[in-house]
């Protein structure tokens, strides 16, 4: 990371922890507990709420909404439009997390018709989700990818220009693209595939930057930047997946602005 994009990106975790943006999070019930504590460590206001009654509501108090469709029903479906469509008006920015797309019908049109219904600011997906959403196709070994990112790379840019929306694929190397600028973060470590909801945790911290980062290139490379940092801090101290995710919510809180500028590694592609 150049030394401009470093003072950026520490700028903006210290907006977060500055004005403790609320992230709206409609998502998946294995991971509410987790990313809301990764919120917090971060310097955010979490809120899980999902009933179709009060999305609304909720989604005009808070800087970014998240769009989680781990754990899929349809009141949980009707409450996502509601809450899109109360974000849009507003101009609160939206994040998609299509989980599991291409291991169901379900998953895949369900993350497609929110693309079609709503303005998204950015999809978080891993590879093989990215995949199945520009071919339509299964690919996913339930909610687990079973492609590369280098894979996923080679339709992440035409995807992200189809949909007008960036794009953000996780996994040993991150990568995000607008279809006109991509860059690869390679923060991170073999420790955070081994436990559950990381790539939740990863949407939900990108929901945080993008609360005061209006750029979701900019916002979601930062994010990745930080949680992948925190992962390698992490590991130092853990024996394995459970106290790892333990030191995981300790180093997202401990790492400063000045850390993540030095200590981020992202590069730009060039096309």
């Amino acid at each position: 990371m150049n030394e401009i994009s470093g003072k950026r990106a520490a700028a903006a975790l210290a907006a977060i922890r500055g004005k403790k943006p609320l992230v709206h999070n409609i998502t998946n019930y294995v991971v509410m507990n987790y990313t809301a504590n990764a919120l917090l460590a971060c310097g955010a206001s979490p809120v899980m709420a999902h009933a179709a009654a009060e999305v609304q509501e909720m989604t005009a108090l808070a800087g970014a909404l998240v769009l989680n469709i781990g754990t899929l029903s349809p009141a949980w479906i009707e409450a996502m439009h509601l809450a899109g469509e109360r974000a849009n008006q507003l101009g609160v920015p939206v994040i998609l997390d299509p989980v599991g797309a291409g291991a169901t019908r379900l998953r895949t049109e369900t993350a497609k018709e929110l693309l079609t219904r709503l303005k998204v600011s950015l999809v978080r997906g891993n590879a093989s989700e990215i995949m199945a959403l520009a071919s339509g196709e299964g690919g996913t070994k339930g909610v687990d990818s079973i492609h590369g990112v280098e894979e996923a790379a080679l339709v992440a840019p035409g995807l992200a220009r189809d949909l007008q929306t960036p794009v953000a694929i996780t996994g040993p190397q991150d990568l995000i693209t607008d279809g006109k600028r991509t860059f690869m973060v390679g923060n991170g470590h073999p420790l955070m595939s081994r436990v559950t909801g990381m790539g939740c945790t990863a949407t939900a911290l990108t929901g945080a930057f993008l609360a005061v980062e209006p750029d979701p290139v900019d916002a979601a490379t930062w994010a990745l930047s930080y949680l992948g940092l925190a992962g390698e801090r992490a590991a130092l101290s853990a024996n394995g997946p459970g106290s790892f995710a333990v030191a995981l919510l300790d180093a997202l809180y401990n790492l400063d602005a000045p850390a993540l500028a030095a200590g981020a590694r992202v590069s730009q592609v060039l096309s």
